[in-house]
């Protein structure tokens, strides 16, 4: 009788302005438990990183993959968060070809839209605080979105990307119209597109 495994799923970064989304998937280790997951919203940013690294270490199998600005203008953001966690989940698949005998996986989303994939799969309300799993795929997918906000501030140093990581604070939207709508910035959501519109 094969173990089944749960490999939970989360996206980061629907919310922001600019960047890309991204999603994470994660089967945890039945024997390598990792003590503190939860919800990468009520993690400080230390904690956070440290157990990104923990995780990568200690899970079974974990991937993360993103969908680009281009692809949440084009398709939407919730098919954009769709597409980034069916790539993860893909990644996670690949990953397991090569298991000596092919565990069964179910696949947990947090939320209430499931990506279209070949693994059984179901929703999860609030996932990232019931499922160890999911908790895991938010803390990796958000550590690796800020990553790249960290990168996205470098490039575009007069936005203060470091600090809100995209999202539409009020300094954000007040330096967007300062300095204009940059190539990193989602063209669809309702503030830049009004900039563009001007």
């Amino acid at each position: 009788m094969t173990q089944q495994l749960i490999c939970g799923v989360d996206e980061a970064g629907r919310g922001p302005l600019a960047g890309a989304v991204y999603a994470a998937a994660v089967i945890l280790h039945p024997d390598k438990p990792i003590i503190g997951l939860a919800d990468s919203k009520k993690l400080s940013e230390k904690k956070r990183d440290a157990l990104a690294i923990e995780i990568k270490s200690c899970a079974y199998a974990w991937a993360i993959a993103s969908s680009s600005v281009e692809e949440i203008d084009n398709i939407n953001i919730l098919q954009a968060s769709l597409l980034a966690m069916k790539r993860a989940i893909e990644q996670v698949q690949a990953q397991l070809e090569n298991a000596p005998q092919l565990p069964e996986v179910l696949v947990q989303v947090d939320g209430n839209q499931r990506p279209k994939i070949n693994w059984p799969c179901e929703a999860i309300v609030k996932g990232d605080s019931k499922v160890q799993a999911i908790s895991a795929a938010s803390i990796l997918a958000k550590t690796a979105r800020d990553a790249q906000l960290y990168v996205l501030d470098q490039q575009y140093p007069m936005y203060g990307f470091a600090q809100h990581k995209g999202y539409p604070t009020a300094a954000h939207i007040s330096l967007l119209k300062q300095y204009g709508v940059s190539p990193v910035h989602r063209r669809s959501y309702a503030p830049v597109k009004q900039l563009l519109e001007k």
